[in-house]
């Protein structure tokens, strides 16, 4: 076997050769740009470059196409053109619901419900209203994570203005019952907002008859550019802007508008909503099985969120007596991406909040994978993934501090 060394490291020709092999299992923190989006936006970074602000061609050209984006958006969703407001991420559309609404509805009431297993952005943005005298209520969920939508009822007040619960968890990828959740804020007369850039072009979603009033989706989680996401605002919702300026998305959201991600964005909802049955019956075979030859190749493995009501490319896994990210790295020295869970804080070596509100102890939550499964993956990446895993936990278990001493 021949090495290359220098001063720093040491690595064999056959170590290399392992990374040589590119598996992306890591979905649900991004999705690469599919080459249909790009054609679709590529006229709009030289071509047709105006600004929908301009009252010349240049101007109207960027109006129509930012038009017709907005009416994809709506129809995908069962919603009205001007209920769809243009933003920059998903962590921006959901400070704007919950900033917005409880700046515009703090004379009705300042009680805010959200679960123990949002996404960091929803939760930094409830803890920092509970700084301007909001108060805030924080549902438990059960082993599986779900909500449960009596729970939700029973802690809705007199002075309460809206509810926010996620669609389907980043994490671990359990579904929430909404339609009852919305049922149950309809019937109480608040505001329900659910935060969908994980479920949206996974699964159908009408907001009406699920009867949510605010909606969060992504274009980088299904395949569109980063820099694009939207708000469906249902008419007649109180809210209140955080960006202030020339008066963009009905004075909702001043800014530029970023059209070619926007445009982007569209086309990446069409195919989604054209492919969605076809392409969830592949990846739910793919996923069960992926869950299915871990837990039956790996001892003391098991899966974290509902065992059906998850999405069709999630699937989390913990592994007692080793750590999470000791297996990210050997699994990427072999040309796999996995990840522990969010990636907006992954980089954090602090155990997941979504983990410890199933039950999960520290421990447990450090031993936790996510592989997240997506347009590109083959049925020939799980069979690798299965060849290659087993080893690698059973190798660090050997050398784990967390062992059980006999």
């Amino acid at each position: 076997m021949r090495w290359l060394r220098n001063s720093f490291v040491t690595i064999s020709i056959k170590d290399m050769s392992k990374k040589s092999k590119k598996i992306y299992l890591d979905y649900a923190a991004t999705t690469p740009v599919d080459p249909r989006v790009v054609k679709a936006m590529t006229p709009y970074f030289m071509e047709k470059f105006g600004n929908t602000a301009s009252l010349h061609s240049f101007g109207q050209e960027a109006k129509e196409a930012l038009k017709k984006s907005r009416e994809i958006l709506a129809n995908a969703l069962g919603a009205k053109p001007g209920e769809i407001i243009f933003t920059s991420s998903a962590t921006e559309s959901n400070n704007l619901t919950l900033k917005g609404v409880a700046l515009a509805n703090k004379n009705k009431g300042r009680h805010i419900i959200i679960s123990s297993i949002e996404h960091p952005c929803i939760m930094e943005s409830a803890k920092w209203l509970a700084t301007q005298g909001f108060q805030l209520t924080k549902l438990k969920v059960d082993k599986y994570g779900l909500v449960e939508p009596a729970n939700i009822k029973k802690a809705i007040k007199k002075n309460t203005i809206l509810v926010s619960i996620i669609h389907a968890s980043n994490e671990i990828g359990t579904i929430q019952p909404i339609k009852e959740i919305g049922r149950i804020c309809k019937e109480k007369g608040v505001y329900f907002h659910t935060d969908t850039a994980q479920s949206f072009g996974k699964i159908p979603i009408d907001v009406n008859k699920t009867n949510i009033d605010l909606l969060t989706a992504s274009s980088h989680k299904m395949y569109g550019p980063k820099g694009a996401a939207c708000l469906f605002v249902r008419q007649g919702t109180k809210i209140e802007p955080i960006l202030h300026g020339g008066g963009h998305e009905f004075d909702i959201r001043s800014s530029t508008i970023n059209v070619p991600a926007i445009v982007g964005f569209a086309k990446a909802v069409e195919i989604c909503q054209k492919e969605m049955k076809k392409e969830t019956a592949r990846l739910v075979r793919l996923r069960d099985k992926l869950i299915k030859g871990v837990l039956e190749k790996i001892p003391e493995s098991y899966l974290n969120g509902h065992p059906t009501q998850r999405l069709s490319n999630n699937v989390n896994f913990r592994f007692s007596f080793v750590e999470g990210e000791s297996i990210i790295m050997q699994l990427d020295s072999y040309g796999i991406a996995v990840s522990t869970g969010s990636a907006c804080s992954s980089s954090k070596l602090e155990s997941s909040p979504t983990l410890l509100a199933i039950g999960l102890k520290h421990q447990e939550a450090h031993g936790s994978l996510r592989l997240s499964l997506g347009r590109w993956t083959k049925e020939k990446d799980i069979d690798y993934l299965l060849n290659v895993l087993p080893g690698i936990v059973e190798k660090l278990r050997k050398i784990s501090p967390f062992k059980i001493k006999k």
